[in-house]
């Protein structure tokens, strides 16, 4: 059996962010055969064509890391009905310059949470119509639009609802039979 070396990027810059205690749950609950690394998105700056024959390091330590790994997950919260600022700038990072897209035919999943019932399904359809452009590999389904309680969640990432436990269980089964499909046809 392979194991799977799995990026993870948190969506949202928040000290108290609720993707981060989803993404602390998602490892646990993963299958055994996928490792988690966080590819921060914090310190890069703000993404300018000027930078494209120039990368900062930032941006090169950025782009090394997601190319170190298999596949990349993303746990995000939804702004203004889309993707947080501070993702679609590290998604820009990530497929500059042209023709050096760090994205392409990556296998890659998303899911985040909100305390709103609707979860992230419109920041998501966002994420998902950059990710096509960037010629990612994305899990269609199950689609994962978590809605947060602090009931449901420890702040350590554990689940204290066994149906919230269960779907995420099988979204992380999913993910990981998703990766091995893709890199079995596609490898990287």
């Amino acid at each position: 059996m392979s194991t799977y070396k799995v990026g993870y990027f948190i969506g949202s810059l928040s000290s108290t962010s609720i993707n981060r205690i989803l993404a602390s749950a998602l490892i646990k609950l993963a299958p055994d055969d996928l490792e988690f690394v966080e590819i921060a998105i914090r310190d890069l700056p703000l993404y300018s064509q000027d930078y494209d024959d120039d990368f900062p390091p930032e941006a090169t330590a950025f782009k090394e890391a997601i190319s170190a790994v298999d596949a990349v997950l993303f746990v995000t919260p939804e702004f203004n009905r889309s993707i947080p600022g501070a993702l679609k700038n590290a998604i820009d990072w990530a497929s500059r310059p042209w023709g050096q897209n760090s994205f392409d035919h990556i296998p890659a999943a998303m899911i985040g949470a909100s305390v709103g019932k609707l979860g992230t399904a419109v920041g998501q359809q966002s994420l998902r119509a950059v990710l096509s452009f960037c010629n990612a590999r994305q899990m269609t389904a199950p689609e994962a639009y978590i809605q947060y309680t602090p009931e449901g969640f420890g702040e350590d990432g554990t689940v204290n609802d066994a149906s919230t436990e269960k779907f995420l269980r099988k979204y992380m089964l999913e993910f990981r039979n998703h990766i091995h499909r893709v890199l079995t046809v596609l490898p990287r």
